[in-house]
């Protein structure tokens, strides 16, 4: 059995940030493709992999294998205040939204350029937030 104190906890750490790096330079590749649903998909997989390395340094163990945004940012121990929490009820429906669209595609729809921009840049805001939380 893992324990607590058998987990390198820098190396888990350095693996959620590096995936959470890339998942976000993949959104933006997506953004200049105009690709802009997969770009909000990746864009919460850059979120949901840096909240898991902050989990993964405030709690000295895995992060849950979860998507809910919020529900990870608790586990973790954040505060949230009410704008942040917001964004990150939005960004986790992008996860659902990109995976599972409807017949109408109403979500694809939604994402134009100017939405998805506005959306990309609150990611990248909560990105670096995040990031302060992992010391």
């Amino acid at each position: 059995m893992n324990s607590k104190k058998s987990l390198d906890i820098e190396k888990i750490k350095t693996f959620w940030v590096k995936e959470a790096e890339e998942a976000l330079h993949v959104a933006e590749h997506l953004v200049e493709k105009k690709d802009f649903s997969y770009a909000l998909f990746f864009g919460h997989l850059a979120l949901e992999k840096m909240l898991k390395g902050v989990c993964v340094v405030k709690r000295k163990e895995h992060a849950p294998p979860i998507h809910n945004l919020v529900r990870i940012a608790g586990i973790a121990g954040l505060t949230l205040d009410e704008e942040v929490e917001n964004a990150l009820l939005m960004i986790t429906g992008f996860n659902i939204e990109s995976r599972y669209p409807d017949f109408k595609r109403s979500f694809r729809k939604k994402c134009t350029e100017e939405f998805t921009i506005e959306q990309m840049n609150e990611i990248k805001r909560i990105f670096k937030w995040l990031r302060l939380n992992l010391k």
